[in-house]
């Protein structure tokens, strides 16, 4: 193997490790570090420095343990619905604002009799927000669905959109509406089995 190529196996690894650093989901940190991990160790053992490759491959394993860890824990997922006009809610959007704005640009929060909120609890932490309108008496309409970053491994919207179905069929909601112009949040729908019926508009049937 040439050393161009080793050096460039180098770069890269060191490119991967950088890049699991600037991840705030854990789960995303430990993935990516342990594959950065994974091609120093290769590294290291292809240039013959052996501590390099033993504290690598040792992290490789560590990464994977608490991988496994994450994967295999149980958690318990709560809605604590919350009234529309209340204080605590007022100050948790304006301190969460510019990741909202980020995440759903334009988002203005106005409610009325119709709006419904509520807290997702992930073992009774606060790990997101949801905020929806009621219309024509069978739509849920989303105006926020925010996800905390340290929670973002899309659990919170399997929560929401599939063990809370049946609770929001008895409640008369027969169709979710989501709209936005954010890639990210397409892809997140999509994967909970939201169907593009309409630019930047979303549909899932309950």
């Amino acid at each position: 193997m040439t050393e161009t190529l080793l050096a460039w196996i180098g770069y890269l690894a060191s490119g991967v490790i950088v890049l699991s650093m600037m991840m705030s989901s854990i789960i995303k940190f430990r993935w990516i570090n342990l594959i950065g991990a994974l091609l120093f160790s290769v590294y290291g053992f292809l240039i013959g420095a052996l501590p390099v490759g033993v504290l690598n491959g040792i992290i490789v394993l560590v990464d994977a343990y608490y991988l496994w860890q994450i994967y295999r824990k149980t958690e318990v997922f709560e809605i604590l619905e919350i009234k529309a006009k209340s204080d605590y809610l007022k100050r948790f959007l304006a301190f969460h604002n510019q990741r909202i704005q980020g995440y759903s640009p334009g988002f203005d929060y106005n409610p009325d009799k119709n709006t419904l909120c509520f807290f997702i609890l992930r073992n009774m932490a606060v790990a997101g927000l949801f905020i929806a309108q009621r219309e024509q008496d069978t739509i849920l309409k989303v105006q926020l669905d925010l996800v905390l970053p340290e929670y973002k491994d899309f659990k919170n919207g399997q929560y929401v959109y599939v063990q809370l179905r049946e609770q929001f069929i008895a409640a008369g909601y027969k169709t979710v509406i989501a709209e936005g112009n954010n890639k990210n949040y397409f892809t997140y729908l999509k994967k909970l089995g939201f169907v593009e019926e309409a630019a930047g508009v979303f549909r899932k049937e309950l």
